[in-house]
């Protein structure tokens, strides 16, 4: 990987690949959630544990509804990782959600 004017360019396909799956455990897959729990509240929960890059409830593109499940991510890999370990199997809107490293291989 080499920087030009602080823009990184990989030498080769492989190393991105490489980067991708090592360095993407700042972003948590979230299953399990009530088909009434929105991104605010995604939002304000995972907020507790530090600051969020984007917070995501996967929907049904035809009808709208959640489809239980989602994603939170970090800006750095210990906010995600303390989330993990606090939140997941904890209750939220009735349901014990699950939580665990979204791109993790």
């Amino acid at each position: 990987m080499l920087a030009v004017n602080g823009i990184y360019r990989f030498s080769s396909p492989r190393v991105f690949r490489w980067m991708t799956c090592h360095y993407s455990s700042s972003k948590l897959f979230v299953g399990g959630l009530s088909y009434d729990t929105n991104e605010p509240v995604l939002k304000d929960i995972f907020g507790h544990y530090g600051e969020i890059i984007e917070v995501k409830v996967i929907c049904d593109h035809k009808s709208g509804k959640s489809k239980g499940y989602g994603f939170v991510h970090y800006i750095s890999e210990d906010s995600a990782s303390k989330a993990l370990e606090e939140m997941d199997d904890q209750v939220l809107d009735g349901r014990n959600i699950r939580i665990q490293y979204a791109n993790k291989k």
